[in-house]
């Protein structure tokens, strides 16, 4: 049995089918003529848009238009200006059009893989994605094709790029296992949206299942079975069955209200990361969205969004959301989203240094651009604005004042916007948590950022192997923080929510309930699985259970004794 990343759930069975990815090895060489050399890149820029655009098309056609939008990405990189001088530049130099294509990719690649935000460092694969393709092109070699394949087929591939994903023959593939990849990447998002059960990153598959080979990849816990006996194929033949038979069942909680089975009612809405996954959202049966994280119309600019291109996406999801709730957070960055055109300096510590609401405020004029797109798109819908990061109180009175400017500059200009636009912040360092009492007075909303407000009380780096032990949520030092947090925001009567994993964690949920959280934000696809588990406590039993965890004094206690209560 060979283990990796559960991508996308559900159990696959079939013969394995190994992709041959091309030979992209070259020879270095000083090219006879410039000019013709910068026209064979430009051509094989121009095939590879061509190319591109017909796959998003064809993903349109077959009901994946927001998966397609992931596309345009590639389309980006590929037109590029930076990276187009760079690479002309170097042929100027004496490189050819390869070597050239190579080292400049190969430079975006490393900034983006060197972040420690995973949803950021996935678009490195779609840089090597580009890259691939402008290199066989050059280089006369064909791509993996997978858009014809046999009945039953389990696709064995080193990486699986978006555009393979794109071109996938979904009628007959029924898994994919990867050497690379994680939850959160392209791939893993078009694998969920065509609900292909998909283990990523599991070592050296490549090498150790063969074409032919019986397979069996259990998408749910990430791992992957070569030629089983016929008992344990007898076994995933059955949990098969079940899976199918679970998925039909949450079919019955689509358009029915979040509520607890004793009649206790709260909000179930989605995070998302592009207007396009508003779309998304509401196929989930989303109640609103509790977290829009705006970071990524800056991360897939060439310059500083402007206040129309901002006005424009906020307005969007907004149009899209209709009367539902939208919480936009404003820009989170610095860390580990680094954006070159803001000039930010480098720095050792950058998780606790000059970031998010800190460099905002340290620069008005451009967060005001922010903030006066997020009031003009309040007067299509119901829109909040959430601020990262805080850790103290005049952090969020200085960001209020700015509000209260850009409203004054707008009712100078004639602009509408919702005048009662409520202003909250993202609980998710320790010093926020131990001042909860006071922000809940000053904040119209709390939403609990859970996966770094973990790692800060820990201390603890999530994508360091050894220090991983410590990072969880059943810590009971976090679980404090989280019943402190909700419970002062409670006691103010404003709205707490959580937009961090957690929120969607079925162990932890009745733990939530029970210190009173009122709005859980989790990503699309787990809108229906939390309505659920909501649907199956009562107040009373998520209480009994709570007091019984908050007595325990080990995350492996609190973890046994929610594994034995879970339902």
């Amino acid at each position: 049995m060979f283990e990796g990343v559960n991508a996308s759930d559900g159990i696959g069975i079939g013969v394995a089918r190994v992709a041959v990815e091309p030979d992209l090895t070259f020879t270095p060489h000083k090219p006879e003529d410039v000019d013709a050399e910068k026209a064979r890149y430009a051509a094989a820029i121009e095939k590879f848009i061509g190319q591109t655009n017909a796959q998003i098309e064809r993903m349109k056609s077959n009901g994946l238009e927001k998966e397609a939008g992931i596309m345009n990405a590639h389309i980006e990189f590929a037109e590029d200006d930076g990276i187009k001088e760079m690479v002309n530049g170097s042929i100027d130099g004496g490189m050819c059009a390869e070597q050239g294509v190579s080292e400049a990719y190969d430079m975006y690649y490393n900034m983006f893989s060197n972040m420690e935000d995973e949803l950021f460092r996935e678009r490195a694969a779609d840089i090597a994605d580009v890259k691939t393709a402008l290199l066989a092109d050059l280089l006369g070699q064909e791509l993996v094709d997978l858009s014809s394949l046999p009945e039953h087929s389990v696709i064995i591939v080193h990486e699986l790029t978006p555009s393979m994903t794109a071109d996938i023959d979904r009628d007959n593939v029924v898994a994919i296992v990867t050497e690379t990849g994680g939850r959160t990447s392209h791939s893993a998002i078009i694998a969920r949206a065509l609900e292909i059960p998909a283990v990523l990153s599991v070592a050296d598959c490549t090498s150790n299942i063969k074409t032919g080979d019986m397979v069996v990849v259990d998408g749910g816990k990430g791992q992957v079975v070569v030629d089983p006996d016929d008992e344990l194929l007898s076994t995933y033949t059955e949990k098969a069955k079940k899976y199918a038979a679970d998925k039909a069942a949450l079919e019955a909680f689509r358009g029915v209200a979040t509520k607890t089975a004793d009649g206790k009612q709260v909000l179930l809405v989605a995070n998302i990361g592009n207007p396009g996954d508003a779309t998304a959202a509401l196929e989930h049966d989303a109640e609103g969205v509790g977290l829009f994280r705006s970071e990524f119309l800056f991360m897939d600019a060439k310059e500083l969004p402007s206040e129309e291109e901002q006005f424009s996406a906020y307005q969007k999801v907004t149009i899209a959301m209709k009367d539902k709730p939208v919480i936009i957070r404003t820009l989170d960055v610095g860390g580990d989203k680094e954006i070159p055109y803001l000039d930010m300096k480098r720095e050792d510590n950058p998780f606790m240094g000059f970031r998010a609401v800190r460099y905002c405020l340290n620069n008005p004029e451009q967060y005001k651009v922010q903030l006066r797109a997020l009031l003009r798109a309040s007067a299509y819908g119901d829109i909040k604005i959430m601020l990262p990061l805080v850790t103290t109180l005049d952090e969020v009175r200085q960001v209020k004042a700015l509000v209260e400017t850009c409203k004054k500059e707008l009712d100078a200009e004639g602009v509408k916007y919702n005048q009662d636009i409520e202003v909250g912040t993202m609980v998710e360092t320790p010093s926020a948590s131990l001042i909860s009492d006071l922000l809940a007075k000053e904040c119209d909303f709390f939403s609990i950022g859970t996966n770094d407000l973990i790692g800060y009380t820990m201390c603890a780096d999530r994508g360091n192997d050894r220090v991983a032990y410590l990072y969880n949520v059943y810590q009971p030092s976090v679980l404090r923080s989280l019943k402190t947090i909700i419970q002062n925001g409670v006691k103010q009567g404003i709205m707490v929510g959580m937009c961090g994993e957690a929120a969607a964690d079925p162990l932890l949920i009745p733990v939530l309930l029970s210190f009173g959280l009122t709005e859980f934000s989790v990503s699309a696809p787990s809108i229906l699985r939390t309505r659920r588990t909501i649907s199956e406590w009562t107040m009373e039993e998520a209480d009994a259970l709570t007091e019984k965890v908050m007595s325990l004094e080990t995350s492996a206690e609190v973890r046994a004794a929610l594994q034995a209560a879970a339902k």
